[in-house]
């Protein structure tokens, strides 16, 4: 209720108030709020986070130097579902950029390299609601175990457009473009253009 309270306040402010005083207002409300989120994290350094952002599993997370996001980014690092233990790991390098409604989901390791920018909408995860096996098929998919074929690792420099989907025990090499609403389900190497469902290299640069 404290945060909604907060908001609301911040939100009529820039109506109100003219415009270099609703300014003051927001960066000063959003630098209280990227601290907050920052003290709950297992390492991080420095940053700018717009209210609001989904976190969960801090402890598990570490942020490198001048990391920026938008609205509405979304951080699982999940360590129990369904009585199942998991050590996750959600590392991110320095200088990353995030747009709006991203979500990226970890019950083993996700790791983003330096220099990253990810576009709105972009999805990533290291696991999935059960195997593809008889006996997960009989079960309702949220009442699956989570299942991890592997880490997820985006190398530094690398650019995910709008929409992007990036699956489970995929390496992304640096200095990659990915285009927008690619899937992204094998490793891709460094210095390509890749696009399309499945993700393919279209070209190296």
């Amino acid at each position: 209720m404290k945060k909604i309270i907060i908001s609301g306040i911040a939100n009529i402010s820039l109506v109100l108030l003219p415009l270099k005083f609703s300014t003051k207002i927001k960066n000063a409300f959003n630098s209280i709020y990227t601290n907050r989120i920052l003290k709950n994290l297992k390492d991080a350094n420095n940053g700018n986070i717009r209210y609001p952002m989904y976190l969960t599993g801090g402890e598990y997370i570490k942020i490198g130097n001048n990391f920026d996001c938008d609205q509405r980014l979304r951080l699982d690092a999940i360590d129990n579902f369904l009585g199942e233990k998991f050590c996750p790991e959600i590392i991110i390098g320095n200088n990353v950029s995030i747009q709006k409604d991203c979500h990226i989901g970890a019950i083993n390791k996700i790791i983003l390299g330096d220099n990253v920018l990810l576009a709105s909408k972009v999805y990533i995860s290291d696991h999935s609601h059960g195997e593809i096996t008889k006996e997960a098929i009989l079960l309702p998919p949220s009442k699956r175990k989570l299942y991890s074929k592997g880490p997820v690792i985006i190398e530094d420099n690398v650019w995910l457009g709008e929409n992007v989907v990036v699956l489970p025990g995929v390496t992304i090499g640096e200095n990659t473009v990915v285009g927008a609403n690619a899937v992204v389900t094998k490793s891709i190497p460094k210095n390509s253009v890749v696009g399309g469902n499945p993700a393919r290299v279209i070209r190296e640069l």
